[in-house]
């Protein structure tokens, strides 16, 4: 769901079957909601929408999905009350979970959050309980291909004010401040290159390891909150060895 220098573990990846994909979806047709709302339906003078259209068109989110999106939250902006809600908790064995979502019904969420994390040996805690652990971060990742040399996307990460290139068998991830985010991803479309994930992440200063039974219990955590509508993305602490990271 969230990782350093891990593609495999940033959310939104390609999501494996139509159930999965259809709560990508869902999900991001909330964003999308939310963006229109706080700013209107042009993207052009909306940033928060432009980036949205941007994270929907890396999760493959069809057109005609995104702009359906946008005509209906447009027309239903009375109707239309999710509020930003940040949870913070402690999942099995110590290890730290951030869980960002959007929701109409603060109590409904709260409760599901708080179910997820007793019901597989966690708790829910307090605000900034564990929000220290965790650096906020721009990651744009791009598949690595013959036509993609390390050199460039080196040089365009410089030119773009880009802050680090993690290099990996298959993908680059580029890491940029939040601020600059927009800009560095704006530059990098313009070279030509397609992203596989382009979004802001909540990345962990440091990483707890799992194994057996608990590693086992926190994926199942994982996949209860990964199930929630409500739940826009899980960040965590912890370091998934890449047969479990695909699961998310």
């Amino acid at each position: 769901m969230a990782g350093h220098s891990k593609w495999s573990n940033i959310k939104n990846k390609k999501a494996k079957g139509d159930a999965a994909r259809g709560r990508v979806f869902t999900k991001l047709g909330r964003e999308l909601a939310v963006a229109v709302k706080s700013g209107g339906a042009d993207p052009a003078t909306n940033s928060r929408l432009y980036d949205v259209i941007a994270k929907c068109k890396a999760a493959n989110m069809p057109n005609d999905n995104i702009q359906r999106g946008i005509k209906k939250a447009a027309g239903e902006l009375s109707s239309i009350n999710y509020e930003s809600v940040t949870y913070e908790g402690y999942g099995i064995g110590g290890s730290a979970v951030i869980v960002e979502a959007l929701t109409d019904n603060k109590n409904r969420t709260a409760g599901d959050v708080r179910h997820a994390f007793d019901k597989f040996g966690g708790a829910m805690g307090l605000p900034n309980s564990v929000m220290y652990m965790f650096d906020r971060l721009g990651v744009i990742a791009a598949e690595r291909t013959p036509e993609l040399s390390e050199d460039a996307v080196m040089e365009y990460a410089i030119e773009s004010g880009a802050d680090d290139v993690i290099v990996q068998d298959d993908v680059f991830e580029i890491h940029t401040a939040p601020s600059a985010f927009s800009a560095v991803r704006n530059f990098l479309e313009g070279k030509g290159m397609e992203f596989l994930s382009a979004e802001i992440e909540l990345i962990p200063q440091n990483y707890v390891t799992l194994e057996g039974d608990k590693l086992e219990t926190f994926n199942k955590m994982l996949s209860l909150m990964d199930d929630n509508d409500d739940i826009q993305g899980v960040f965590h602490n912890v370091d998934l060895p890449e047969d479990e990271e695909q699961q998310f």
